[in-house]
């Protein structure tokens, strides 16, 4: 796995609840901060106080591998009560782009979370520079971070309802 191929990486899951209960889960985005993971706080920036195209939100993170750190994110798609969709970094070249969405499914929603590495420089492409043997391996480790965190993400999802 290479950063030049812009791995994805998402879970999804089944959530016994209206795809309205689902959407106003997942547009919290506070909910992160909840779970196991990286995410320890995260405010909205510049007025904004809800899930909006151009909305802007900071991150505050923490992990024993790469210490403390924050994140400016904008959100760039959404597609009300379905999908929303922010980038982190520079608007014009963002490192990672991520998503939740919510289809109807049953008497119930399927709520979909993703994250993709998306081409701008970051930390990670620095290290990856620093070390480009373990390049596979350095990626994998981000892609195997990043699957956990979500899994917790969307464990919170099914204890909310």
């Amino acid at each position: 796995m290479r950063l030049r191929d812009t791995p994805t990486v998402e879970v999804s899951t089944r959530l016994a609840c209206s795809p309205e209960q689902a959407w106003a889960l997942v547009t919290d985005i506070t909910l992160p901060t909840r779970a196991d993971g990286e995410l320890q706080r995260v405010e909205w920036l510049d007025g904004a106080t809800a899930v909006a195209v151009g909305a802007r939100f900071r991150g505050h993170n923490t992990s024993a591998a790469m210490g403390d750190w924050h994140t400016d994110s904008e959100i760039v798609e959404v597609e009300d009560g379905r999908r929303w969709v922010w980038q982190v970094g520079p608007a014009d070249a963002p490192f990672t782009l991520w998503g939740f969405e919510v289809d109807p499914a049953g008497d119930g929603a399927t709520v979909r979370q993703w994250g993709k590495i998306a081409g701008g420089r970051s930390p990670l492409t620095d290290f990856v520079e620093q070390h480009p043997e373990q390049e596979a391996a350095i990626v994998a480790g981000r892609m195997s971070v990043w699957r956990d965190g979500m899994a917790a993400n969307l464990a919170l999802l099914e204890k909310a309802i």
